[in-house]
């Protein structure tokens, strides 16, 4: 029997796991892209994000934003897998996914980026998103590494 949030139909339930599955990917994309102004505008205003490599949790969508424009740039790819959806209501879901981070450094004479030796790293993001006027949205991202580099 499939468990069914404030009465929503299969068909609700369904399309929440969709959105929310989508909120992830685009997320996916828009970092690899580096186009850090996407990446905050997928947080919540009060949103608290914690990097997989740790650190003190970041709080709001701003600081978010200015996290990343302080990272340096670099070559990276993340490939994200057994995304795991769970319908709290309407307007609220809890997800789990798998992340692999390929990075590296361009070389000057362009090509190809150079793998570092520390990649990949393979880890965990664990989720709480709210539907926003905006859409879905991350309120909480908290990343986690399941090996050490």
């Amino acid at each position: 029997m499939t468990h069914k949030p404030y009465g929503m139909s299969d068909d609700d339930r369904r399309a929440v796991e969709a959105d929310v599955a989508r909120l992830i990917h685009e997320y996916t994309w828009a970092n690899d892209a580096q186009d850090w102004q996407k990446c905050a505008s997928l947080y919540t205003e009060d949103a608290v994000f914690r990097r997989p490599s740790g650190g003190d949790p970041i709080i709001g969508r701003q600081a978010i934003l200015d996290s990343f424009l302080a990272r340096p740039a670099r070559a990276q790819r993340h490939t994200i897998a057994n995304i795991l959806v769970e319908v709290e209501g309407p307007a609220t879901a809890r997800a789990k996914s798998v992340i692999v981070l390929y990075m590296g450094d361009v070389p000057e004479e362009g090509g190809l980026p150079v793998q570092d030796s520390k990649s990949p790293l393979i880890g965990t993001f664990t989720d709480l998103c709210a539907l926003t006027p905006q859409g879905w949205r991350f309120k909480e991202r908290v990343g986690g590494l399941d090996f050490r580099p």
